[in-house]
């Protein structure tokens, strides 16, 4: 095998095929030894010049594939470097060796794979070549298609390949400049690339021709000049020759799709109105709408099933887009108007289909049509005028007044979308109680992140049709739950999903409505509870009783003896021991105490005192069939209550109470590790410690600062316990050895440490008095912890430490400022030693050392100025080594802290930043430019791109007044810093990349100085150069558009959710914002 790599002789063509079929067809030691000279091959700079023989002379498939694998990244890579001599020949060799595999019949038939490959390399050559160094390429291509059958159909893919490259693809694989001349280049010689396929369409009768050209325009049809689609026969051609021939059917349906999404002007209204009316005749004559698309999609072929998926996205995307142009064209085709209410009984066909994706294709059209009609409807409500003034388009007939709104025109549709939305409701996530794949009812353990979006799409949907028609969406609901009743539609999926459909529009009815609506539900729940027999009828007659009430807080806490009555019955089901009920219990508990807690601590009327007085006086009792982990949940809940309570003695008084029994425990155990520390050694004992700490956890994070008298009482104990369970973790390690760390025993102890460490980082987020903080609990809390991190073995360090230490860094701010040398000095060294290895041990210090350096930059920057310059420069070479890091949030924490650490520089004294900047700015821009330029870091373009700007701006500005070079080492000694940055980037860049001609990096220096004030064309100038350097050429650069995508997300997720709240009901009880929702 290791012949393969002399290069210094000729290739053995049957060796090397024998070494692939070695790697693609075997297994064991052969294999990976074949891979392994595989690689090494197609690593060789010179590998590429035996790709010829291999093309030419192989007999195995794979071998040619390898081949043609080394020729595709030598033209992406290195094109430009090669002598044009060389490139020509190329070229004319991969031209040849296709005409020669798609010529004829029998060898384009057996060579479709290779072709395949062969085609896409030539589509990377005209990328680099056409059209300046290859002018004549569409000409020649459409001339020869007419030559031959075979090599038209060929030819036809090079062409779909080239306009997927150049239109769907060059966003992120060419630059700005080069992307924009292939368009303009491709759009102005398609006439005849367009006369070609017309042509073909026209009169062909070859199948599999006709289906290449359909293949290649549609991906034509999204980018060519409209006149193409709308002033030539090509739709005529397209539904009369194809759309009826089941072989073309789905993608000339595609084809229609596409042309259906295209948003344009006014001027092709009519044409739009023209194609719906095609197609919609073609979908009659060969699939009436009575027909059962859900069975017949069970039971299909795949074309079919395809086809059922293309009508979903050409309705989709055709309404979505022409739905209004339609409606307005009912005035002068009256016909129109029974095919759009026919178009939508199909739709609502294919949205009963039992596909996902199908479903979800025809909710995203729903959704968009609903929340229209929902605007339609609020803004007739709005203007106090006899008749709407707005456009003929949204009635059908030009008349607007309230009575004659779009929503009443499709009254029977939307009636029908309830029944379906209903029946396809997705599971929310507060729903814990599943039926497994073999019918049992059981906990869930994952929660599947597309079933809770998918719910989030049909609960809007859901709410947007309630407000079109309260009655009816009642009138349903209710027939269902009667069905449910009399048992003719009892199931489980059944009542669930109407169950979580009826929670689902909480906030949507009229409140007297809702009071209505909801008391029949839940009296008709309670009567099936009583009605059904076995514990899994039960739990899922109790599963939905607890989601839909605790989707009604509004209603709860307008009605107290119901909302009591509900409490109780929550009660009940946390000693129901059926799997997920308790659980379930307990989540809606703490979304009630969220919601209504007010109602829970003051006097209700006919009550001896309030609720919160009898829950505490019997918790023991409600909690004794709980897990440890819903009893957290549980004082959490009551923790929301007690919150409640204004008055400060009371609220104490409630706080003593709540936590009787975990302190009556607490001191038991203190009181006996007093005398006999060992007893904490006992797995048991650090089992009831642990969950002590988390019980004052769950009830510190719901009461807020006012657990400052809980916290007062066992704060000095806890510090002992910390210190205590410390000793017994070293003298384990000190009998054991490292290994130690592993054991179930110190892992124990290692628990209390970090619940300790939970609750004081959790109180100090809730605590309002932070000089007090500052002066009492701080100085004792560092003393403890940190000198126990400093002498503790790396196995037994915390992570937990260093975020504590951050969280209270960010929460005290300056205050904290004194107190840095002390942290840095006990946990710097030694966590940098931990870390600094390799880039995978110790992954959550890591995150939270670094998360500790930003704090400290942010906080308490006054700290750093302090700090002796050696050990400065060990903090700011561990900001490098972060952002040097290769996962992300690591990487994106050091480049942020690069920022703010420049933004601060920058408002000190000029002698502090001119220090700064003259020991360490070409050192980092050097750093910055390594990650750059380094293919493992692309996730953090926005913030390198950030920083660079921010220098060069720095650089070009009078800020740094000192220079940044030393003198005596350079020509010029009088030179400015932005000359000397000019060229020390230029001479980097070039040292780095000497395949860059000089010119390049000279126009590329110059762009970072003159486009430095604008942030958008900046990062654009830095993307185009990355892209042309041959480590970006050929991978995946999508991360480097990753802040455009992530910030428009975001301004949508926004945008969405304030619209919203101005629905009643859109967004869930529990998101809502705390105004209005919570007493």
């Amino acid at each position: 095998m290791e012949q393969l790599l002399d290069f210094s002789v000729d290739l053995d063509v049957g060796l090397f095929d024998r070494v692939s079929a070695t790697f693609y067809r075997s297994a064991g030691p052969e294999q990976l030894m074949a891979k392994q000279v595989l690689e090494r091959f197609q690593e060789h700079p010179d590998a590429w010049k035996r790709v010829d023989v291999i093309l030419e002379r192989s007999t195995l498939a794979e071998s040619k594939f390898i081949a043609l694998q080394i020729l595709e990244k030598l033209i992406k890579t290195m094109w430009k470097a090669l002598p044009p001599v060389q490139r020509q020949g190329i070229k004319d060799f991969i031209v040849a060796i296709i005409i020669k595999t798609s010529s004829d019949e029998t060898s384009l038939e057996k060579n479709r794979t290779l072709l395949g490959k062969l085609n896409i390399v030539l589509v990377q050559i005209l990328k680099q070549d056409w059209p300046h160094n290859w002018p004549t390429f569409i000409p020649e291509i459409v001339a020869s298609s007419k030559t031959n059958l075979a090599l038209c159909e060929n030819n036809m893919v090079i062409l779909k390949l080239l306009s997927e490259e150049i239109f769907d693809f060059s966003a992120e694989q060419l630059t700005q400049n080069k992307a924009k001349k292939l368009k303009n280049q491709m759009a102005g010689e398609f006439a005849e690339i367009f006369q070609l396929c017309h042509e073909i369409l026209e009169n062909a009768t070859k199948p599999s021709l006709i289906k290449a050209t359909l293949d290649t325009l549609l991906r034509f049809l999204n980018w060519i000049p409209l006149g193409y689609i709308f002033e030539t026969t090509i739709i005529d051609i397209l539904r009369n020759r194809f759309f009826q021939v089941p072989e073309f059917r789905n993608v000339t349906l595609k084809c229609f799709t596409e042309i259906g999404a295209l948003q344009v002007g006014p001027e092709y209204d009519e044409k739009f109105s023209i194609l719906f009316s095609m197609v919609m005749s073609g979908i009659i004559s060969f699939m009436p709408v009575d027909l059962d698309l859900a069975d017949i999609y069970e039971n299909s072929s795949d074309d079919d099933q395809n086809f059922i998926q293309n009508l979903a996205l050409f309705f989709s995307s055709f309404f979505a887009t022409h739905l209004k142009v339609v409606e307005a064209s009912v005035v002068a085709v009256p016909e129109n108007r029974d095919l759009i209410l026919l178009a939508h009984r199909y739709l609502l066909k294919v949205s009963q289909v039992k596909d996902r994706e199908v479903f979800k294709t025809c909710l995203e059209y729903w959704a968009k049509l609903v929340s229209e009609l929902y605007d339609e409807m609020e803004t007739a409500r709005t203007i106090e005028m006899p008749t709407l003034n707005i456009s003929p388009s949204t009635t059908f007939n030009g008349h607007a007044n309230s009575a004659n709104l779009r929503k009443n025109v499709y009254a029977d549709v939307l009636s029908q979308l309830r029944v379906v939305m209903i029946e396809n409701m997705a599971r929310p996530e507060e729903v814990l109680i599943v039926e497994n794949d073999e019918g049992e009812i059981v906990r869930e353990t994952l929660k599947e992140s597309d079933t809770i979006m998918l719910y989030k799409s049909i609960r809007e949907v859901l709410v947007y049709l309630t407000h079109l028609d309260i009655e009816d969406t009642e009138r349903i609901m209710s027939a269902k739950l009667e069905r449910q009743m009399d048992g003719s539609e009892w199931s489980w999926d059944n009542l669930n999903r109407l169950c979580w459909a009826i929670g689902s529009i909480s906030g949507a009815f009229p409140e007297e409505a809702e009071k209505r609506f909801l008391v029949m539900v839940i009296k008709d729940l309670l009567t099936l509870t009583e009605m059904k027999r076995g514990k899994d009828n039960k739990a899922v007659v109790a599963s939905n009783i607890m989601y839909v009430v605790g989707q009604y807080p509004r209603f709860l806490k307008a009605h107290w003896k119901f909302l009591k009555t509900v409490v109780n019955k929550l009660f009940e089901f946390m000693h129901e021991l059926h799997e997920g009920v308790q659980d379930m219990a307990c989540d809606t508990f703490i979304k009630i105490s969220q919601k209504c807690r007010r109602h829970f601590v003051i006097q209700q009327p006919q009550e001896v005192m309030p609720f919160i007085e009898e829950l505490l006086a019997t918790i023991d009792t409600i909690t004794s069939e709980l897990q440890p982990q819903q009893v957290h949940t549980f004082y959490e809940a009551v923790g929301y209550m007690i919150s409640a309570q204004i008055n400060k003695q009371q609220q104490e008084r409630l706080i003593i109470k709540l936590m009787e029994s975990p302190n009556r425990a607490w001191d038991s155990l203190m009181a006996q590790a007093a005398e006999n520390v060992n007893i904490l050694a006992s797995p048991e004992n650090i089992k009831v410690l642990g969950n002590i700490l988390k019980t004052n956890v769950s009830s510190c994070s719901s009461i807020g600062p006012g657990f400052v008298v809980q916290m007062s009482r066992i704060f000095v104990d806890m510090l002992n316990l910390y210190k205590a369970v410390s000793e017994l973790i070293s003298q384990a390690v000190v009998a054991q050895g490292l290994i130690a760390t592993k054991t179930p025993y110190v892992r124990g102890m290692r628990t209390i440490k970090r619940e300790v460490l939970k609750f004081v980082d959790v109180f100090i987020s809730k605590a309002e008095d932070l000089q007090a903080l500052n002066s009492t609990m701080i100085p004792q809390l560092l003393e403890t912890v940190l000198g126990d991190y400093a002498r503790g073995v790396e196995p037994a360090k915390d992570s937990e430490v260093l975020n504590v230490m951050a969280n209270i860094i960010t929460r005290l701010g300056a205050l904290m400022t004194d107190k840095v040398p002390g942290i840095l000095d006990a946990v710097f060294e030694c966590t940098l030693n931990m870390i600094n290895k390799n880039f995978e041990e110790y992954p959550e210090h890591r995150v939270a050392f670094f998360k500790l350096l930003q704090a400290i930059n942010q906080s308490c920057f006054n700290a750093l100025l302090a700090m002796p310059s050696p050990q400065f420069r060990l903090f700011l070479d561990s900001i490098v080594w972060a952002f040097k890091h290769t996962m992300r949030d690591i990487g994106d924490t050091g480049l942020l802290i690069v920022v703010e650490m420049f933004n601060n520089f920058s408002k000190t004294e000029p002698h502090i930043s001119n220090a700064f900047f003259q020991t360490y700015f070409i050192s980092l821009l050097q750093d910055i430019f390594f990650v750059l330029t380094s293919t493992s870091h692309k996730s953090g373009f926005k913030l390198q791109a950030m920083i660079l700007m921010q220098m060069f701006a720095l650089v070009d500005s009078p800020a740094i007044s000192v220079p940044l070079f030393d003198p005596a080492t350079v020509p010029n000694p009088h030179m400015t810093n932005a000359e000397y940055i000019r060229n020390y980037v230029a001479d980097l860049l070039a040292s780095a990349f000497p395949h860059l001609q000089r010119v390049q990096i000279q126009q590329f220096v110059m762009g970072l100085f003159s486009l430095n004030k604008d942030p958008q064309a900046f990062k654009g100038h830095l993307r185009d150069f990355l892209i042309t350097l041959k480590e970006f050429a050929g991978d995946d650069n999508q991360e480097l558009f990753l802040d455009e995508r992530e910030a428009a997300a975001e301004d949508q997720k926004k945008a969405t959710y304030e619209a919203a709240l101005k629905i009643p009901g859109m967004i869930k009880p529990h998101d809502r914002p705390d105004e209005g929702m919570m007493d």
